[in-house]
């Protein structure tokens, strides 16, 4: 069983940027959903497609233990936009809705049930806030939202926020933002986002070691 892992924030408050640390670890893989630079110097072995089943495939096929895929909210407006205009209206809007939903929970289910369980794939997107306040990522609106519910398919969600001019993870619900980790996980509520860190922790936690050297196919 693999481990799914939530990764939500602002446009600049450094989701991209926790990456930092990955560079010249092989046992990290990237899959970029769009083409654009990283944030920082240096590589992390990566792909770019936006296409479901080769995200999958990638997934599955590295030889790296823990995989991201940045920015993962651009899987559903991808598909979205490229459908959206031929769908017309009523029913056919209604089905690629239904579809989009189907897509992103199926990924979900590929990960938990497919992928050994030492691999572990952060999924980052943007964040969002509905009509109650709430901070939730963002999808395509409430028609998609109605039918999923994007984070209650994972046990970790972790907020990127600024905070004193320094980018931080936030780790537990925190002022009607979706954030959460199991008891005991990290020790604060706020910490460095660095994503080898949290890497780590869950590792720790779970006690899941890194059984072989990897890199990204």
């Amino acid at each position: 069983m693999g481990i799914p892992v939530l990764i939500i924030g602002k446009s600049g408050t450094g989701k991209s940027a926790s990456m930092r640390n990955l560079v010249g670890n092989p046992n990290f893989g990237l899959i970029k959903a769009i083409e654009k630079p990283l944030p920082f110097k240096g590589k992390i072995p990566c792909v770019t497609t936006d296409d479901y089943a080769t995200v999958e495939k990638k997934l599955a096929a590295s030889k790296a233990k823990s995989m991201v895929v940045d920015d993962a909210g651009y899987l559903i407006t991808n598909y979205f936009m490229r459908n959206h205009s031929s769908k017309g209206s009523g029913n056919a809007i209604f089905s690629l809705y239904n579809t989009l939903a189907d897509n992103f929970w199926q990924l979900i289910q590929f990960i938990v049930n497919q992928l050994p369980p030492d691999k572990i794939v952060y999924l980052i997107m943007h964040e969002d806030v509905n009509e109650f306040g709430d901070i939730k990522p963002k999808t395509i609106g409430k028609m998609l939202d109605e039918k999923i519910c994007l984070e209650g398919l994972f046990t970790i969600v972790l907020r990127c926020v600024m905070s004193a001019g320094e980018h931080k993870f936030i780790t537990q619900s925190d002022g009607g933002a979706v954030s959460k980790s199991p008891m005991g996980m990290f020790a604060d509520l706020s910490i460095d986002n660095d994503l080898l860190l949290v890497d780590n922790a869950i590792r720790d936690y779970y006690d899941i070691t890194v059984t072989q050297e990897s890199e990204d196919k």
